[in-house]
């Protein structure tokens, strides 16, 4: 009698765990896994460089030479320290025990080592620089060490969410009119299909009707890359990217560097990063084989998909049902999908217009980060944090829809949440810092959408800025600015290993997050509004059970002063027991409950009748 699919995942995901001492997968396991919605999760965000080392011997990736060469240079910021997937694998009790229930790794794929002008050259660390699409990058490990993560959190019921781009390649195009350096942007006004390096150039590409046409016979008729620079592949770089169709420039669209205006954000080079045509149907195409074939390999649970703003709609309206309805036909009906739509804004009419014109099921919610970075630090009051609730209307699907957009206080690009409680706050004191922070996370995890911690919040990571200065080693780190960085709540450095469970955040996060896995309302319910002001001090919510109708109510201070209220309940709810924080046993009068927050404080009260 023949297996079933998630039978023949099961033995496959038990030979790896046993081969590494892993827990077994049962089928039960990976049942349960696989029925969860995506809005049930915690995910924990990791850059694998950064985390844990494994494996010394690929710390250079295979390569010989200096850091130039290999990419490896654990004492700067900007190069590879060591971090790799054996050394994740090995930390997934670290990582469950903080409440973690899915790992979204930065892009393992195959990088271009080194690029940048020179004198300022830095590494692919991050993963955001693909040459080969296909396969793991050396400096992490292979594609084995990948197989045997995903078994073995799988085996524990975690989920793994791939980071993935589709936007651009690492910076291998090069123009023979700058050859020096990035050239800046020609628009297709100003340097049309249709002529060979500007409107009076020689005619080319005769018939192509633009790429608002999607055929497959029109985009046959573009044939010279030429119209605005004259794109070239170096020598020794003309197989560097796989699959093979990507050394190609007619692929791309050749036009020079983004100013991140206008057309040139969809058209231009992130910084000579080789911006793909994907509105040509072979990228389309291309794109989806390429990531059909991880899903297939590896069995993953879902995509996060790297700058989604800078490519059409359409490939996007092309790409994600195709991706969605491949998973459910390996056996992954709910795998997750969700794009960043960067923005320092709160601005979630510009994010709520890509899950209704691109088909994103889910973006990144920088519209909850604006508002609850802004509220728990004090500079602003909790009037954004109450406009979330009826803003959510605008996702397609609606307020049920807003339930699986991923929530976070800081990420890799935009800096930690810890920073920008100092930049907020430039004076506060240690104990302040710290109850600040457990406050944003208290947030995180009680308000709808779906909790994404940044690793090494929980150790009090804080760093000094964003991109390069928000990406501290786990590991003991060699990088002197950022073991020169105060932490939150601990007097550890980052010269030492970072994976204490007893550090104040991990405890309170490992905390919150039982209470949400626990409680139905906090990952599936309704959101009703129940006090918020534009000034620091009382915000509050009902989270209405969705199996019970009941209500857990949710508050927060977000003052540095005691406060003491009256908030309005459900008349239903007879009592409240304390899931966190001080909360009254019985109601005021029907309706109406008295709740006192000590500063910076919070509380979640379960109603019963």
């Amino acid at each position: 009698m023949g297996r079933t699919a998630t039978q023949l995942l099961v033995t496959a995901a038990g030979m790896a765990a046993a081969m590494m001492g892993a827990p077994l997968a049962t089928a039960d396991t990976l049942d349960d896994l696989r029925a969860r919605t995506p809005g049930q999760e915690i995910v924990y965000f990791v850059l694998p460089d950064r985390f844990a080392n494994g494996d010394p011997a690929n710390d250079r990736g295979g390569l010989k030479g200096g850091p130039l060469q290999t990419g490896y240079d654990p004492t700067s910021r900007a190069f590879y320290h060591g971090g790799d997937l054996k050394g994740l694998t090995a930390r997934l009790d670290y990582i469950q025990g903080l409440g973690a229930t899915a790992i979204w790794l930065a892009p393992i794929f195959r990088n271009k080592p080194v690029q940048g002008a020179r004198g300022q050259e830095s590494a692919g660390y991050h993963g955001y620089w693909v040459t080969d699409f296909t396969t793991v990058d050396p400096h992490f490990g292979t594609d084995k060490d990948f197989k045997a993560l995903v078994d073995a959190a799988h085996a524990r019921g975690m989920k793994v969410y791939m980071d993935i781009i589709a936007n651009h390649t690492a910076d291998v195009i090069q123009y023979r009119e700058s050859p020096a350096s990035a050239p800046p942007y020609r628009s297709k006004g100003d340097y049309p299909w249709s002529r060979k390096g500007g409107v009076t150039g020689a005619p080319i590409n005769a018939g192509f009707a633009g790429d608002q046409d999607a055929s497959a016979g029109n985009w046959a008729k573009l044939t010279d890359p030429a119209f605005a620079y004259t794109p070239f592949v170096p020598k020794g770089e003309e197989k560097v990217k796989i699959p093979a169709w990507l050394n190609d420039p007619i692929y791309y669209h050749n036009r020079g560097d983004t100013d991140w205006k206008g057309e040139s954000a969809q058209y231009g080079d992130f910084v000579g990063l080789d911006d793909l045509a994907t509105e040509n149907p072979r990228v389309v195409d291309g794109f989806i084989a390429i990531y059909k074939g991880w899903i297939d390999r590896f069995g993953i649970d879902g995509y996060r998909i790297d700058t989604a703003r800078h490519v059409d709609a359409a490939f996007w309206r092309a790409f994600i049902p195709a991706i969605r309805a491949h998973a459910a036909r390996k056996g992954i009906p709910n795998f997750h999908v969700f794009g960043e739509v960067a923005t320092g804004d709160y601005d979630p009419a510009l994010l709520a217009s890509w899950t209704r014109n691109a088909a994103f099921p889910a973006v990144l919610d920088f519209a909850f980060m604006r508002a609850a970075v802004d509220a728990a630090s004090g500079k602003t009051g909790t009037d954004m944090l109450a406009r979330l609730g009826d803003d959510d209307a605008l996702y397609e699907g609606g307020k049920a829809a807003a339930l699986q957009l991923p929530t976070f206080l800081g990420n890799h690009d935009a800096g930690r949440f810890a920073f920008f409680l100092r930049q907020a706050r430039p004076g506060m004191g240690g104990d302040e810092a710290l109850a600040r922070a457990e406050l944003g996370h208290a947030m995180l995890l009680t308000l709808r959408g779906v909790p994404t911690l940044y690793y090494g919040d929980e150790q009090g990571f804080a760093g000094t800025g964003n991109d390069q200065q928000a990406r501290q080693d786990m590991f003991a780190s060699k990088v002197a600015e950022y073991n020169a960085d105060r932490l939150v709540g601990t007097a550890a450095t980052t010269a030492t290993d970072n994976f204490r469970t007893d550090h104040p955040l991990y405890r309170a996060i490992a905390a919150l997050a039982k209470i949400r896995r626990d409680t139905p309302a906090l990952s599936r319910g309704a959101t009703v509004l129940r006090a918020s002001s534009d000034k620091p001090g009382l915000f509050a919510v009902s989270r209405i059970d969705p199996d019970t109708g009941r209500e857990v109510l949710v508050a927060f201070n977000t003052s540095s002063a005691p406060l003491s209220g009256k908030i309005a309940v459900d008349p239903a709810s007879g009592g409240f027991t304390a899931l966190a924080g001080p909360c009254p046993a019985t109601p005021q009068a029907p309706g109406s409950i008295a709740l006192s927050l000590p500063a910076f404080g919070y509380a979640v009260c379960a109603a019963h009748p």
